[in-house]
């Protein structure tokens, strides 16, 4: 029997290792944020229209961890 092939994973690169990533939120939790930003105020005017479709905001108060 062959051997199977193993997989190369690339590295990353230092940058990209410690790059923080921002979570999409839903327009309901941009009202419910204390702090309200300019994006999400945006956000929040844009899906209060009926019939409005929306795939989230970045928001900056959700900063995930770098990939390791």
């Amino acid at each position: 029997m062959a051997k199977a092939k193993k997989k190369i994973q690339t590295k990353s690169t230092p940058n990209e290792k410690y790059q923080h990533t921002l979570k999409h939120v839903t327009s309901d939790t941009c009202i419910i944020c204390k702090q309200k930003c300019k994006k999400g105020i945006e956000y929040i005017e844009k899906m209060s229209v009926p019939g409005s479709i929306g795939k989230g905001v970045p928001c900056h108060l959700t900063k995930g961890k770098g990939i390791k």
